[in-house]
């Protein structure tokens, strides 16, 4: 699949992965729907210039999502949708148990797997079914889906049971769902990003952000959204990535 002139879905797009990626995509040619639930998802829009549009949604939304795919056929004026990259998702941390013998809440644990799984699996199916309707192009192709997990799915971190499972089920959703929609010539993967400069790590102390990056094999720093970003530009151009996981990480395994 070329990025010229097709248009993708982002979610998660007003900052961080999601943000990169749209900027990488118009940058190649292409157009972008930016789908966030923050309001500055128009800003970043409107940076991208005529090429990209924005659109407040909800992953967990059946209406909201399946506006936002309209909004991308739309855009593309008789294309389709030709991908998705689903960059939305939270980040939770709670102990099963805390210091005074409290049981961790159940319905932050239920609020993490909607958003991160549940809403991963609703933007899928949306995508795929307006997928099914393109024209196929080189090899049959007619669309890719690229859905991030994270390496919590792999070393999950005390305290984040929640988060860990929702990413686990992303990963675990990699395979079969390829398997399933390759009778489509729609493709699936998965980028399980390591510890990276998004505004999910600006509330942690900065000795912790060190003490992170120096777990980093090499390069000893942050992972950057640009590199997310041209990973997901790879994804969608090399047919023959699909049914996978990529750990994008710098080698680090989480203790």
């Amino acid at each position: 699949m070329q990025i010229q002139d097709q248009t993708f879905l982002i979610t998660g797009a007003a900052s961080g992965l999601g943000a990169a990626t749209a900027e990488r995509l118009v940058a190649a040619g292409g157009r972008v729907v930016l789908s966030d639930l923050s309001d500055r998802v128009e800003a970043q829009a409107e940076a991208l210039g005529g090429a990209a549009r924005a659109l407040r949604g909800d992953v967990t939304s059946e209406a909201d999502m399946q506006a936002a795919i309209d909004a991308a056929i739309e855009l593309g004026e008789g294309r389709g949708l030709a991908g998705v990259i689903h960059c939305a998702g939270v980040v939770s941390v709670a102990k099963l148990v805390d210091r005074e013998g409290n049981p961790a809440d159940l319905e932050a644990y239920a609020r993490t797997i909607q958003i991160n799984l549940v809403g991963s699996f609703n933007v899928m199916r949306l995508a795929a079914a307006a997928m099914t309707r393109n024209a196929p192009g080189e090899d049959g192709e007619r669309g890719v889906i690229i859905n991030t997990a994270s390496i919590a799915a792999f070393d999950g971190q005390v305290g984040q049971c929640a988060y860990s499972a929702s990413k686990a089920g992303v990963v675990g959703m990699s395979l079969p769902a390829a398997r399933e929609l390759s009778r489509h010539g729609i493709r699936v993967m998965a980028i399980a990003p390591g510890v990276f400069e998004t505004p999910m790590m600006s509330d942690i102390p900065e000795d912790a952000v060190a003490a992170l990056s120096a777990a980093v094999p090499f390069p000893k720093r942050l992972g950057k959204p640009d590199e997310f970003a041209r990973l997901a530009e790879q994804i969608i151009t090399n047919t023959m990535l699909n049914g996978e996981v990529i750990r994008l990480d710098g080698g680090i395994r989480m203790q």
